[in-house]
Parts: structure tokens; C-alpha cells; sequence
């Protein structure tokens, strides 16, 4: 009994960011909010997202890339390259081929409501993976941690992913920078956790986390706004 409220707890512990910042990004698409199926697909589809990075990571492991390779650059290769570019390009791909093409996706904040949806799936399925092995204090370190660098990293693919949708003359760039933002902050966030574990470069990666945030609400605040203003001009045209 005790076990089981244990596994429970470790197990809520896991999922429970995850869940919030959903749910927050949800209550912040006032105007036209997604079909909720279709959010938790995307969400789902998070989680299996896993998959692609994990095959990457295997894979590199076996070739002896992992975050204790010795020397700055290959350890840069591996938190960029390796990392933060499988990552996400497993989410990148979910959005792009899945949740881009849905129907529903019809503003631009949209973009940033499903890229989150998707990365809190598959921040959700790797922080279970965590807490199980680590237990419940890494669950709470990841909570305020490693869950919004994941949120962050979402907004910022979301944001040119919105942007793509409505500028069709430019998809192809937007969608890869979006790609690129994602990737390279990903890859910032993990590096100095990589080289030490001394004071100073944990403050450089949770620097790089406030960066993230920061840039994150302006492209939040934008897209609100820059929907607004769509929405505005969907319904004139729509009584003319």
C-alpha cells in the first residue's frame, strides 16, 4: 500500500506540469479555442514522439556520443546535434505533418497552441522516465526546471509555425527557423549542464532558460494580438 501511494505520488509529481502549462496555454486562446480531441491527440502524439529521439540517442551512445564525451566541441556536438536536434525535430515533425494541416489551425497563436501541446506530451513521457529513476526529487527539480525549458522551446517553434501558416510565400523558411530557435536553445540549456556541474555553469544554463521565457511571453503577447486582429478582420469580411 505504502509502494503503491509512493508510485502514485512520483507519478503525479511527473505529469502534473506537464498538465498545467497545457492547460494555460489553452485558457490563453480566448477567441477561438481548439477542438479538445484534437489537443489531446496532439499531446498523445507528444508523447510518442519520443520515440524518434531515443532511436538518435541510442544510436549515438553506441558510437560513443553521450554527455560525459570529453573535449568542449564534442560535447557542443552532442547537446545541439544530437540532443536538442532529435528532440526537436521528433516535436517539429508531430507539427508540422500533423497538427499544420488540420483545419482548426486557422490563426496564428494556433501554432503556438499546438507546439506546446505537443512538447508538454513529450515532456510529460520524459519526465515520468526521470522520476521513475531518479525519484521525486528530480520530479520537483524538473518541474520548475526542465518542463518550461520544454514549454519555452515549444512557444518559440509555435510562434514560426504560425507565422508560416499564414505567409505561405515564406513556409518553408519560417518553419525552419522555428526549428532552428527550438534546437539552438535546447541545445544552450543543455550544454553548460553538460560541461560541469559547477555554480556558475548552471547559472549559464538557466540563463539561457530565462532567455527562452522571455522571448516566449513576447511571442505569446504578439500572437494574441496579431490573432485578435485576424479574428477582427475574419468577422468583417464575414458580414460584408
Amino acid at each position: 500500500m505504502l509502494l503503491q501511494a509512493m508510485f502514485l505520488h512520483a507519478l503525479a509529481i511527473a505529469v502534473a506540469p506537464g498538465i498545467a502549462i497545457s492547460l494555460l496555454i489553452y485558457m490563453l486562446d480566448a477567441r477561438d479555442r481548439e477542438p479538445v480531441r484534437l489537443l489531446i491527440r496532439c499531446f498523445l502524439l507528444g508523447v510518442l514522439c519520443v520515440i524518434l529521439p531515443l532511436a538518435i540517442q541510442m544510436l549515438a551512445a553506441s558510437y560513443g556520443w553521450n554527455a560525459g564525451v570529453p573535449g568542449l566541441l564534442n560535447k557542443a556536438i552532442f547537446a545541439f546535434g544530437v540532443v536538442g536536434l532529435s528532440e526537436e525535430l521528433g516535436k517539429f515533425l508531430v507539427l508540422r505533418y500533423y497538427a499544420f494541416r488540420k483545419p482548426a489551425f486557422d490563426e496564428p497563436f494556433d501554432g503556438i497552441v499546438y507546439s506546446v501541446m505537443i512538447g508538454m506530451g513529450f515532456a510529460t513521457a520524459e519526465n515520468i522516465s526521470y522520476v521513475m529513476q531518479f525519484g521525486i526529487g528530480t520530479g520537483w527539480v524538473r518541474m520548475f526546471i526542465s518542463v518550461p525549458a520544454h514549454a519555452a522551446f515549444a512557444v518559440l517553434m509555435g510562434y514560426y509555425a504560425g507565422l508560416a501558416k499564414f505567409i505561405p510565400q515564406h513556409r518553408g523558411t519560417l518553419l525552419f527557423t522555428g526549428l532552428f530557435w527550438a534546437t539552438a536553445f535546447h541545445g544552450a540549456f543543455d550544454f553548460f549542464l553538460f560541461i560541469g556541474n559547477s555554480l556558475f555553469l548552471v547559472a549559464a544554463s538557466l540563463f539561457c532558460l530565462f532567455i527562452g521565457i522571455r522571448l516566449s511571453i513576447k511571442a505569446v503577447r504578439h500572437h494574441r494580438d496579431l490573432s485578435a486582429r485576424w479574428y477582427k478582420e475574419n468577422q468583417r469580411e464575414g458580414e460584408e
